[in-house]
């Protein structure tokens, strides 16, 4: 009976055993590849985001082309990330995504995809990317028919704009393109 207790007491024994070593060999596989599936998702999220810009600005760029009076829409802008700036001020729009978890660049060096300018930043535990389309030369931004600066944040909804050439300004060439939000987040 002592013998079958013991051979019992054994296998209970290696089993915990066994299940701890698998459970650790998981634990150390996740911590290997955990962080590199996060950079991978960061990485696709700039890329994404570079995207976006870039159809944004063959609406604006169309827009300018195809003369005074005209108009575009974007009827789908998702955003599930990031914030997007339309500075008419400065007559430019860039989108800042936070909280990355390496740096997208060598940091504070511009780097230009297509008319995107990007610029990687990083802060003491995370990084930023801020992606700009520059519009001072060729055009003079307006949201919503003023020169303010608007915050757009993520959203769970897709954002929709309204793009439209009003015309050059009296005292130079620069079209007034004006952008306007036509769903329901404000």
């Amino acid at each position: 009976m002592s013998k079958m207790k013991n051979k019992i007491a054994q296998v209970w024994v290696e089993t915990v055993i066994y299940t701890l070593i698998g459970l650790t060999l998981i634990s150390v596989v996740l911590a290997i590849i955990m962080p590199k599936i996060t950079e991978s998702k960061d990485r696709i999220l700039v890329e994404q985001t570079i995207n976006s810009l870039n159809v944004l600005d063959d609406k604006i760029t169309e827009v300018i082309d195809r003369g005074p009076g005209n108009v575009r829409t974007i009827s789908a802008f998702r955003m599930k990330e990031g914030e997007l700036y339309i500075n008419a001020t400065g007559d430019s729009i860039s989108f800042l995504i936070k909280n990355l978890r390496k740096p997208y660049s060598e940091p504070g060096i511009p780097i230009d995809i297509g008319r995107v300018t990007l610029i990687s930043r990083e802060e003491q535990k995370s990084s930023s990317v801020t992606l700009v389309l520059d519009y001072s030369p060729i055009a003079n931004i307006t949201y919503g028919g003023e020169e303010i600066t608007k915050k757009l944040t993520a959203a769970s909804v897709p954002y929709s704009f309204s793009i439209e050439n009003l015309g050059t300004l009296e005292d130079s060439s620069l079209f007034v393109i004006n952008i306007k939000e036509t769903s329901g987040n404000a």
